[in-house]
């Protein structure tokens, strides 16, 4: 698989407990692409080279230095996942962007093989009825365009090629910086929503949010469902595992992953 990733130091650790969880449920070699600011010191130290070859993609700090930070918790390399394509080889033809704060918890060749047919993304949405509705006067999206997540994303690189995403972001940040509260979701989902292939959140891209809220509204979502179905969890927002106040039951996998940082899994 191509692996994107894109950071700024202070998730050193986390990114190599993303790739160990990768490494322990994924068999094979893997491509993994670090984007980050060239005044980030970039350096993953506990990372089984026999299955990932690292790929550190250095930005000009003044690549994105026009883009707004709405705030210290989203840092301008929020932005490189949506222009990723003009800094990856041209050869390949597509990528898994995950988040830092991400384990991935079974094997996800089928997401990652997801036909694109003439679509940009495959990706899932968090957002349901009415926080959508807030969103679609917000942002004036349509009814039937979902509101992205892009903590988990299958870009079609070579789709992306074809366009100038660009130029059309900055036409959007001009006409929209005010709007804006996530703006990398924000930005996604009014330009490219329509050009987006929707999975399944529970199965993708699990959060305690939304693991809370199916739980509620299907008694078969619970704990041995995870266990047994979840492909991918998401720590997004502010509850994070490595945090002595986390909430919740999905930290067991960020905490399982993590003790096996420097184990190997063929000796």
């Amino acid at each position: 698989m191509n692996i994107l990733i894109t950071s700024d130091s202070k998730y050193l650790k986390q990114i190599e407990v993303l790739l160990k969880s990768i490494e322990l449920n994924n068999p094979g070699k893997h491509n993994v692409y670090l984007m980050h600011r060239e005044s980030e010191k970039m350096k993953l130290e506990n990372v089984n080279e026999e299955v990932f070859n690292i790929n550190y993609v250095v930005v000009d700090d003044k690549y994105l230095d026009e883009y707004p930070q709405l705030e210290k918790r989203y840092p301008v390399e929020i932005y490189y996942k949506l222009i990723a394509y003009l800094h990856l080889p041209k050869e390949i033809d597509r990528i898994l962007y995950l988040d830092p704060d991400i384990v991935v918890k079974g094997n996800i060749s089928e997401f990652y093989n997801y036909d694109f047919k003439d679509n940009y993304y495959v990706a899932t949405s968090h957002v349901k009825k009415v926080f959508k509705r807030f969103n679609d006067i917000r942002l004036g999206l349509e009814k039937e365009i979902p509101y992205i997540n892009v903590g988990v994303m299958l870009i079609n690189l070579d789709a992306l090629r074809k366009i100038d995403i660009k130029k059309e972001i900055d036409e959007f940040l001009e006409q929209n910086r005010y709007k804006m509260m996530l703006p990398d979701q924000d930005i996604l989902s009014c330009l490219y929503g329509d050009k987006t292939i929707i999975l399944d959140d529970i199965i993708y891209n699990l959060g305690e949010r939304n693991f809370r809220r199916r739980k509620f509204c299907d008694k078969n979502v619970d704990a041995d469902f995870v266990e047994q179905n979840v492909k991918i969890v998401h720590y997004y927002g502010r509850n994070k595992p490595w945090n002595k106040n986390y909430r919740g039951i999905l930290n067991k996998y960020y905490n399982e992953y993590e003790s096996k940082i420097g184990e190997r899994l063929w000796n």
